[in-house]
This record gives structure tokens, sequence and C-alpha cells, in this order.
């Protein structure tokens, strides 16, 4: 494989997930950390990416703007933004977690959408603010730096004394198989508590997304209502969570 579609390749991966693990893409690849750790660097030194000890961040992620090209596959986030909107009904209790695609739905709410939103994302939940007629309430707590949501045990006992119409939550890898997976552990048992205290749960996931699986296991997709990509629901790729007999949007 040739330097630059390796460079090519890393970059696809970070972006897609927001953070790296080194000896992860090391393994996937076929070089060694150390070839990795130069390329990462060669990245960050680009202001491509942002180098972290053992791997590497997003550097998209880490402030939401309103510049198409500075998201990471706007135009099928968006789609799926508005697909989840859709569901949306006045007087709704909905949880919602941080991520591009979470963020785009606080950004795109019709403003006369009258419901009461519950993040532990604080980004996500400044945007909500400016909605004009939805109510705002975040469970704060110690933020991770990289998943950018707030952890914690103050915060899984907050949700566990809440119960949502419906909730939406990034996904870090989905596989039909391995289910709902993430890289730390702090970040699956805040999902859990999320999935565990929801009536409804939709799994929102770019098509890219698709077929990953990260070293944790958040929960089987038997334990979701659904999952919600850019995809028309037919499309072949999706096959293997139709046959899952949970709702694909």
């Amino acid at each position: 494989m040739l330097k630059k579609e390796r460079l090519s390749l890393i970059l696809r991966e970070v972006n897609i997930h927001n953070k790296v693990i080194l000896s992860d893409l090391s393994q996937k690849l076929g070089v060694s950390d150390d070839t990795i750790r130069r390329d990462l660097q060669e990245l960050a030194d680009d202001d491509k990416l942002i180098k972290v000890r053992g791997g590497a961040l997003s550097k998209s992620y880490q402030a939401y703007s309103y510049k198409e090209n500075d998201i990471y596959a706007y135009q099928e986030k968006t789609i799926i933004a508005r697909k989840a909107i859709s569901m949306l009904k006045d007087d709704m209790l909905v949880l919602i977690s941080g991520g591009s695609t979470n963020l785009e739905i606080a950004r795109i709410l019709p403003p006369e959408l009258r419901v009461t939103f519950v993040t532990v994302s604080l980004s996500t939940a400044m945007q909500l603010m400016e909605h004009p007629n939805s109510e705002t309430l975040f469970i704060g707590g110690n933020l991770s730096k990289s998943a950018k949501i707030a952890v914690g045990g103050e915060v899984i006992q907050h949700l566990g004394e809440i119960r949502p119409d419906i909730c939406f939550l990034g996904v870090n890898g989905i596989d039909a198989k391995e289910g709902l997976t993430e890289l730390e552990m702090e970040i699956v048992t805040v999902k859990r508590a999320m999935i565990k205290s929801s009536r409804k749960v939709y799994a929102l996931a770019i098509a890219e997304k698709l077929n990953s699986v990260r070293k944790m296991r958040v929960c089987n997709l038997s334990e979701i209502d659904g999952i919600i990509t850019e995809l028309n629901p037919q499309n072949p790729m999706l096959a293997p969570y139709h046959n899952l007999k949970i709702q694909i949007i």
C-alpha cells in the first residue's frame, strides 16, 4: 500500500469514528506501530487530525461548524437528521446523545416543534437552546474529551430517573452480529443507561459506520428499536439488519 493511500485510509477512519487507536490502525493496515505513529504525526502537522497518546481524534468533531465542508459526510447526516425529526411530536420527552448527526438534528428542528430534550452532550445542549419553542435539560458530569459527553455515576443516576419517549443514539460502531460498540467503557456505561431508560431507541449511523466493530459492546441490536441511516431502507447493504426484525428508517 502506498503511503498516500494509507494516509487517506487513516483520515477516513478517524473522521468516521471520531477516535482511532494506534494499535488498531497498524493491525488493520498491516504496518508497524512506528509507521502509524509517524503517519499520525504527519497528519497532525498538516492540521488534519488531533494526535493524542495512543491514537488520534477527528479535528472536525471537536467544534461544530455551519460550513458544510467542515463536517464529514454532511449531506448524509442531514438526511438522517430529517428522518429523525419526522418521528417527533409535540410534548414528547426526547433523549439525545452527542455527535455531529445529533447536532444537525438540533440545528434544523422546525421552529414550531414543542418538545423537551434531555442530553448528556454540552454542544448538543447549546445548539438546542437556540430553538424557540422546545425546552432543553442538560445532564452534567465529567466530560469525556473524546466523545464530548458527560460521563460518571451522577449521569447514570439521573438517566435512571427519566423515561423518555424516544432516544436518538449516536453510534461509533454498528454491526448486525456484534451490535453497537464503542472504544471507551465510560461511554459504553452512559449509552447503556440511555437505552435502559428510554421507551424507544434508534441508532443513528451513516452507511460508512455499518458493519464496523469497536472494542467494547454497548448492546445487541435486539435491544434497540431501529436504525436510521441516509440509505433507502431497501438498500442491499441493510439486508443483514432487516433479518434482525428491527425497524430500518
